[in-house]
């Protein structure tokens, strides 16, 4: 869906706008209308595109045959037989097609008929959510095949159902974390299933990224070992959205040589896709709208939150059949209360029409939520990115994207939520008040016409590497073979293992010491989750992962669930439980945190004179100190609040650059002003990133000062949020001259005068945003892009460049 012709473009501003004609071209002419400025900047016109269909392949069972045909498929799609035709044979392979192009045929044609054809046959299916796999279930459960026996084997799934699927099906659908907890390390309970296993399916397989990405590499290579022990080599067919090169990572994820099928055959209802950019508020307006340390700056744009709960809102007035994609939990709970609230004062009782989904939810819930969206009883849903993958929501007309998802893979997946019956569509890509946001609608070749990012992964990553070997480990002593296996670091990080008294070596291999497993996280989430119970009941309303907890639950805090708001009692980080009472206050909740830093070594760098750039590995440690609460009505700070909460240490990969203090003088960079700037740089360089990497902010932190110890010099990191970093930083690093150019543009081209949200203001920075200085910003980049080479051949620290004798390119001041 991404190689759009650029003849097919009409841009407000640069021409005529002459939207197609059809029904998303007469809704989003509506919608505008809603406004008195105009706020799209850009629409884009995906057009149609027919199918080409393939013969069935002559291994297709007949019964097969039939039962797709009673679901209407009459012939496969091109891409869908030739996938097929490579699993079958015996090729590992990844189909890499767009959004509704028919993937999931294309891996349960050649697993079922082996099924089939072979009574004692399994296979494995991997879905990164568990609405995935319980859609996937209903799917092939559809299909009435005797004895295929599909089953969902889960952490919703009830004990008394597992002794069963264990025994009896042939069609395990689970997801990873299900896969690294509960099959692996019973791998002995499971050997009737895995010494039959054919198949092994990972879908989504895009979503493999970064720490997580890794984790999951190596807990595949966990399972291909098991089944090596039992003298099995299953067959591994991989389902992802467009990526770039996805053989290549599909090969890293699965330690295999994977073939690709990238062509798409399916056909295409045609899209209307808009970029939409939220008005200025008027100078007098309620700044309720606005965060309370930006509310004194004008002009302040109206918060992409209020803006997609009112086009929601008009979407379901008009009977339009609409999802919208929020970043945040507490977003889309935010999105569905306010559109409900719209509905309800237009036309009473149309709000219940309307309601939030998001991870965390009980599973009654979110099956309901998903049955109530298929019937229609839904007309609208407020998302998170739980619902980007491939649930099939047919019969939807329209997506709303609530702030740049982060990557155009994942952009390109929620627009396609939308007309997947093959119908035309609508997508509205909703900019928040952010550097990135703002620089995409306002240069909108960006994201049309280029092709989609390759998905980052390291499973070389010692952070990573030496938990899954512990684990592996802990499940069958490791051998020199089982090393290979590991790939690139494995001897290393058992050495290093060995070491620390977590294994034993022996002749016959390497053994774990220790009577309990170890406990690894895949999602790298900081922990256990956190279970949000109502201490007046002791009833459970659902879960918040380890890592947010102590900005989502600490005692004081907000906690919104379906529209209910709750107030936290007490955090019990111990027993990961958090008390909450049911509450409506007229404020709400922002937690706030202190960042050091400091580098532990040099991976590489490049001198530039009075500027250096430096790789590195840096220790972070953060903690939560306290919170602000703020009327919601105006957006004025009530108070700030003390917390007492456990400081959390990381160590990581970080991208870092240096200037020395007189050119920062002679760039006119007073020095009272360098904390500013260097400050508001690192915001935007943060916001920026993702245009070279696959991450958004989130996955990203920072840090600046005007003098830092180990550098001795003004310096700007940015480094990976995850435990020995995850690819990030290195993206930064070898694109750094293109990175800091797009950086320094979006905060010269907006039209704030002090800055704003648009280029140098972070939604998550821990100093209120403050101090920050816009122009020193520029003059600062200025002087990075003047001496910074555009390609820079690395360079290996020497004996002198320890962190604590200041690293080379600090300059004369350094």
């Amino acid at each position: 869906m991404q190689d759009v012709s650029p003849a097919a473009t009409v841009s407000a501003g640069r021409g005529p706008d002459r939207p197609p004609v059809g029904a998303p071209a007469e809704l989003l002419r509506r919608l505008r209308a809603r406004t008195g400025a105009d706020p799209v900047t850009h629409v884009e016109r995906v057009p149609a595109r027919a199918g080409e269909q393939a013969p069935w392949p002559d291994w297709t069972p007949e019964p097969l045959r039939a039962a797709f045909a009673r679901r209407g498929v009459v012939a496969p799609w091109r891409h869908q037989a030739q996938a097929a035709d490579l699993a079958y044979v015996g090729r590992s392979v990844v189909v890499a097609t767009g959004t509704a192009s028919g993937k999931s045929l294309a891996y349960q044609l050649p697993a079922l008929a082996t099924l089939l054809a072979d009574p004692r046959a399994t296979v494995l299916y991997l879905a990164p959510t568990k609405a995935l796999a319980a859609d996937q279930l209903r799917a092939v459960a559809g299909l009435e095949l005797d004895g295929v026996r599909p089953a969902c084997y889960d952490g919703d799934t009830p004990r008394a159902e597992r002794d069963w699927i264990r025994q009896h099906a042939r069609f395990v659908l689970t997801n990873p974390d299900m896969l690294h907890h509960g099959i692996l390390p019973g791998h002995a309970r499971w050997s009737g299933f895995l010494r039959r296993l054919a198949y092994v399916i990972v879908d989504e397989c895009h979503t493999y990224r970064g720490v997580f990405g890794s984790h999951v590499a190596h807990v595949l290579r966990r399972l291909r070992r098991q089944c090596a022990r039992f003298g099995r080599t299953p067959v591994f067919i991989l389902a992802s959205a467009t990526s770039g090169d996805p053989a290549t990572t599909a090969g890293r994820l699965t330690g295999l040589p994977v073939a690709a099928v990238t062509e798409d055959a399916s056909p295409r209802g045609g899209v209307t896709f808009a970029l939409w950019e939220p008005p200025l508020l008027p100078a007098d307006a309620d700044a309720a709208e606005a965060d309370a340390t930006v509310a004194d700056l004008a002009p302040v744009r109206r918060s992409a939150l209020r803006e997609t709960a009112d086009l929601l809102a008009d979407t379901v007035a008009a009977g339009v059949r609409t999802l919208a994609f929020v970043r945040s939990r507490k977003g889309a709970e935010v999105v569905a209360a306010n559109a409900r609230r719209a509905l309800d004062e237009a036309v009473p009782g149309l709000g219940e029409r309307v309601a939030a989904y998001r991870g965390g939810y009980l599973r009654e819930e979110r099956r309901e939520l998903e049955r109530a969206l298929l019937h229609g009883d839904l007309l609208g849903l407020a998302s998170t990115n739980a619902l980007e993958l491939g649930v099939d929501l047919v019969g939807l007309d329209a997506v709303l994207i609530c702030g740049w998802p982060g990557t155009r893979a994942s952009l390109w997946q929620q627009a396609g939520r939308a007309g997947r019956s093959g119908g035309e569509a609508l997508a509205v890509l909703v900019a928040r008040d952010d550097p990135l946001d703002t620089y995409l609608v306002h240069h909108p070749e960006a994201l049309f016409g280029r092709p989609v990012e390759a998905t980052v992964l390291d499973p070389a990553n010692p952070y990573v590497l030496a938990p899954q070997l512990a684990c592996a480990a802990a499940e069958a002593p490791l051998t020199p073979a089982d090393l290979d296996l590991f790939g690139e670091g494995a001897k290393e990080a058992v050495d290093s293992l060995v070491e620390t008294g977590a294994l034993r070596q022996r002749p016959t291999g390497w053994y774990w010491r220790h009577r309990e497993r170890p406990e690894v996280d895949l999602r790298g989430e900081g922990g256990a989750p956190v279970c949000v119970v109502e201490a007046a009941t002791g009833r459970l309303l659902g879960t918040v992962d380890g890592g947010s907890s102590h900005f989502l639950l600490h005692p004081g805090a907000v906690y919104l669930h379906q529209g209910v708001s709750y107030v936290v009692d007490a955090l019990d980080l111990a027993d990961g439980c958090a008390l909450v009472h049911p509450e409506e206050p007229d404020w709400s909740t922002h937690a706030r945190d202190v960042t050091s830093l400091t580098v532990a070594s040099v991976r590489s760098y490049v001198d530039a004179g009075p500027v250096g750039l430096f790789l590195g590995e840096v220790d972070v440690t953060s903690q939560v100190v306290s919170y602000q609460r703020r009327r919601i009505a105006s957006g004025e700070v009530i108070d700030t609040r003390p917390l007492d909460l456990p400081a959390r240490e990381l160590r990581t990969v970080a991208v870092w650059f240096t200037l020395s203090p007189e050119s920062m003088t002679s760039a006119g960079v007073a020095p009272a002003d360098v904390s500013g700037a260097l400050h508001a740089a690192e915001h935007a360089g943060i916001g920026l990133l993702p245009l070279m990497a696959t991450c958004d902010r989130w996955d990203i932190g920072g840090l600046s000062t005007a003098l830092h110890p180990d550098t001795e010099a003004p310096t700007v990191f940015v480094y990976d949020g995850h435990p020995g970093g995850a690819g990030f930083a290195e993206r930064a690093y070898r694109t750094a001259a293109q990175w800091l150019r797009a950086t320094r543009d979006a905060i010269a081209e907006c039209g704030c005068e002090a800055g704003c949200p648009s280029c140098v203001q972070s939604p998550k920075c821990g100093n209120g945003n403050n101090p920050l200085s816009k122009p020193d910003a520029v003059r600062v980049l200025d002087v990075v892009l003047a001496n910074l080479p555009t390609e820079h051949p690395p360079r290996q620290p020497g004996p002198t460049d320890a962190p604590d004798a200041g690293p080379p390119g600090a300059g004369a001041g350094g």
